[in-house]
């Protein structure tokens, strides 16, 4: 999987998602207390953005009420789980594998 440079930490702001797009594939990434995580934006239930959400915890809860672990992309209700992709930062920038 090659790596992609998503942006200085700064655009992440704890409990929020941001919306982002690599290789065509729309991304919601979520800084979590410092720990980051990403996976795909589309809810599996309606299909809006997963990064408009509420964030508590490691839990996202999208627009179609959905409840997404951003650690596993596991949800609930049981649905299938979505696409989780791996972070990592250099402690200025972040970088997702895609």
């Amino acid at each position: 999987m090659p790596r992609h440079n998503i942006g200085p930490v700064e655009n992440y702001p704890i409990n929020t998602g941001v919306r982002i797009e690599v290789e065509g594939k729309a991304i919601a990434v979520f800084n979590t207390t410092g720990q980051y995580y990403a996976i795909d934006d589309a809810c599996p239930k309606s299909g809006e953005s997963m990064a408009a959400g509420a964030v508590s915890g490691f839990k996202v809860t999208g627009p179609g009420g959905v409840a997404v672990d951003v650690r596993t992309g596991m949800c609930t209700p049981k649905l299938p789980p979505v696409e989780v992709y791996e972070v990592s930062c250099d402690s200025k920038e972040l970088f997702v594998d895609v």
